[in-house]
């Protein structure tokens, strides 16, 4: 039973979908606190000049320490319309954009009052659309308990996890040998980024996952999970 743990991401990015494909079970960790300047309510998308920025704007003033699935999404703010209009623009000449375009314009006309809904439906949406099968649990409803490396192993063992797929940064601050003696390998996910073809020239790797999604429709889930991190070539041949 292999198990990955992440907070939840505003328009993730490959890395983020790899890693719940290659694991049985993904626990989406929505109730530690939430960091500034995170992915949790931002990401890049790809435009004619590089990449730029899309930001859910959050209310934490007076809130230090407030939990993810409690954040409020800012009132008075006109990012949705903002976000809608940036990819619609940068992405409407992609082959596959208005196959999903109806998804997400219905999404941006809508009024958003919390954020962990709107990252719920992003991310339910996005595995849906590369065909990623593996369930999900949300640490919000498993009343585990636990701070750092004690709470991912507390929501491992509560799943029956025989490994831990945890990203790079766990390095930093997993207890492993509390993870052996509960009969559980650790493992690093170590993402290579595919290369694809995008709709401008040259490459931008690191992109919110629409970027993919867009330009390559269903060949996405192939791409994504390209071992050799190099599929500009196979695809430009397909396109023969």
């Amino acid at each position: 039973m292999i198990v990955s743990i992440n907070q939840p991401a505003y328009l993730p990015w490959l890395g983020y979908f790899h890693r719940i494909a290659v694991s049985d079970l993904h626990i989406v960790l929505d109730h530690v606190q939430f960091e500034k300047n995170s992915f949790t309510n931002r990401n890049k998308i790809r435009t004619a000049d590089g990449w730029c920025w899309l930001t859910v704007p959050v209310s934490t003033s007076g809130r230090f320490g407030a939990s993810i699935n409690s954040l409020e999404i800012a009132a008075g703010r006109a990012w949705t319309g903002k976000h809608w209009a940036s990819i619609r623009m940068n992405y409407a000449r992609a082959p596959f954009f208005s196959e999903h375009a109806g998804f997400f314009e219905g999404l941006f006309r809508r009024e958003w009052r919390m954020l962990d809904p709107l990252l719920r439906e992003l991310t339910a949406y996005l595995l849906d659309a590369f065909g990623i099968r593996t369930p999900l649990l949300f640490s919000s409803e498993m009343n585990v308990l636990g701070t750092k490396s004690e709470l991912v192993l507390n929501l491992c063992r509560a799943v029956g996890a025989t490994r831990y797929l945890s990203g790079p940064l766990g390095r930093n601050y997993l207890d492993e040998d509390s993870f052996a003696a509960a009969g559980i390998e650790v493992e690093y996910h170590a993402y290579k980024h595919s290369q694809y073809p995008q709709v401008y020239s040259g490459f931008e790797p690191f992109m919110a996952a629409i970027d993919l999604l867009f330009n390559w429709g269903p060949r996405s889930l192939d791409i994504l999970k390209h071992e050799q991190g190099n599929a500009r070539e196979v695809l430009l041949r397909d396109r023969c």
